[in-house]
């Protein structure tokens, strides 16, 4: 088993390897006083592993309540926020139980903010049970709602007093989520390691999971320690996913988010190409893993209607999206670009009109 320690506003670990659901219990007994424990999860991950984890809470001496949600991003919006909170005042849960996150990244962004609402507060903890959200979204605190204008319209910065990864979960992903996971390992690649990076092409991400998923979450454990309210450093986190967000709004979130943000990556990887901002080399070496891995470059939407998309980004501001563009494997940097000039860069990106 591997443990990452994160330090922020409140510090907390991240465990990494095989059997963690049985411990679950034992281990999130060590973290809340908590008497009750509401275990949120997907129509799908329910049956496969809700029992196990309610077996190990109980154990442990919570009273364990369950609450399923329909999969996908979807039931990431206001009225499922809503549903939950009354189901939580409902059963007279109070700040001081906690929150179970069991899933994906949808499940965990929804219970964080719902645990960081309700009653001005209370303990949560995320159980990935997916690659992306192992390696990303369980880690750092954003939690997040959707709008029909746009994702993660509302939220906060939120974090959770455990993370458990259960690499034993990992084995019932369908092939295009481990590919979806397999989208942001990349990604921390290009971002900032060009040793995982060339691990990434050496080896499949399945075959040294437990070193993938700890090298990602470390790296964002780094980031998010230097910049945990995303005013600066943390914004490299996004490369791939301004153009990626628009890429799933423009399908009424029917692209997978790993599959949007690998397509984001090739978008704007290719513009700063095109633009004389990275090498040839670095072009060929994105597009090389990403077609490796089997996950799309190609977003299937005009320029205008990603364009307009990505006008409701949230990440807009006096007037500029902050772009985050490889300059090579290893090293991104943060360029603003005016909202006039979206449609230039889309186009740089090899977008028709």
């Amino acid at each position: 088993m591997t443990v990452v320690q994160v330090q922020a506003s409140r510090s907390y670990e991240v465990l990494i390897g095989e059997g963690l659901l049985k411990e679950a219990g034992e281990r999130i007994r060590a973290v809340t006083r908590a008497g009750t424990a509401v275990i949120v999860a997907g129509d799908i991950v329910w049956p496969l592993y809700g029992q196990r984890l309610s077996r190990s809470l109980e154990a442990a001496g919570f009273r364990v309540l369950s609450y399923v949600i329909p999969h996908g991003e979807r039931s990431k919006n206001l009225e499922t926020y809503g549903a939950l909170l009354a189901f939580l005042a409902e059963h007279r849960v109070n700040r001081g139980d906690v929150l179970v996150a069991l899933g994906g990244g949808v499940t965990g962004d929804l219970t964080g903010f719902a645990a960081s609402t309700y009653q001005r507060g209370m303990d949560f903890v995320q159980v990935p049970t997916t690659l992306l959200a192992a390696v990303d979204s369980s880690v750092g605190g954003k939690t997040a709602v959707d709008l029909p204008t746009g994702k993660n319209q509302v939220g906060t910065f939120y974090q959770p007093s455990l993370v458990l990864c259960d690499l034993e979960t990992l084995g019932t992903l369908p092939e295009e989520e481990y590919r979806c996971g397999c989208a942001e390992v990349i990604k921390y690649g290009v971002l900032g390691s060009a040793k995982l990076f060339n691990e990434l092409e050496l080896l499949p991400v399945r075959e040294q999971l437990e070193h993938v998923i700890a090298e990602c979450v470390r790296m964002k454990r780094d980031i998010v320690a230097a910049d945990e309210f995303d005013r600066g450093r943390r914004q490299l986190l996004n490369l791939g996913h301004s153009v990626g967000h628009a890429v799933e709004a423009c399908s009424g979130y029917t692209v997978l988010h790993g599959q949007a943000v690998a397509i984001g990556l090739a978008v704007v990887t290719r513009a700063a190409y095109e633009r004389g901002l990275c090498f040839r080399n670095t072009l060929e070496a994105v597009l090389g893993i990403l077609k490796k891995y089997g996950l799309p470059t190609e977003p299937g939407y005009s320029r205008a209607a990603l364009e307009e998309a990505m006008l409701a980004d949230k990440k807009l501001s006096g007037g500029q999206l902050r772009l985050i563009i490889p300059r090579e494997i290893g090293h991104c940097e943060i360029l603003p670009v005016p909202v006039e000039d979206i449609g230039v860069w889309l186009a740089a990106g090899g977008l028709q009109a």
